[in-house]
């Protein structure tokens, strides 16, 4: 529940809007992908980098791993066509020699299949995750403030911390 706390905190915060989309798609990224596969290290590694929210990187992990679930025969399907397809057999042949590639696990039709799909959904994604934060600050942000009750737990929050700092 903290953690759905922190997320709302951070919509509602003045985090760019992009910087939260951002975090989502990296979410997305790892929710998509088998976890435990070297490829992650790079999205671990743009997480801890770079200024992004945590809590809306793991919701966004945590829904996006349920729904890969869902679509791992989907993710084996394209991972198959892709590694079967004619054109790049000595490619995958030649990197699979290689024991760089190997350690990768490339030739896993579903990890294949999921990185493929989560890297050409990014795009696309962050875009709608941009405008999804944006259009719940621009309508849904305004329509609560509306209410008295959040206006008065605004109002005990800003007086809790200008207690705390009487003491």
């Amino acid at each position: 529940m903290s953690l759905l706390i922190k997320l709302f905190k951070a919509l509602n915060a003045n985090q760019h809007s992009g910087q939260i989309a951002f975090s989502f798609v990296l979410g997305m990224i790892l929710g998509l992908t088998p976890l435990f596969f070297p490829h992650n290290l790079l999205t671990l590694a743009l997480i801890f980098f770079l200024r992004v929210n945590l809590s809306a990187v793991i919701v966004a992990t945590l829904f996006f791993s349920g729904l890969a679930y869902l679509l791992d025969p989907v993710f084996n399907q394209i991972g198959l066509w892709i590694l079967q397809a004619q054109t790049m057999q000595s490619v995958f042949t030649d990197l699979y020699n290689s024991a760089f590639w190997r350690f990768l696990h490339f030739n896993n039709s579903i990890v294949m299949g999921s990185v493929v799909t989560a890297y050409l959904l990014s795009v696309p994604a962050f875009l709608l995750f941009w405008v999804l934060v944006k259009t719940y600050r621009q309508r849904f942000l305004v329509w609560t403030n509306k209410f008295k009750i959040i206006r008065l737990l605004k109002g005990a929050e800003g007086a809790g911390f200008v207690s705390g700092m009487m003491k």
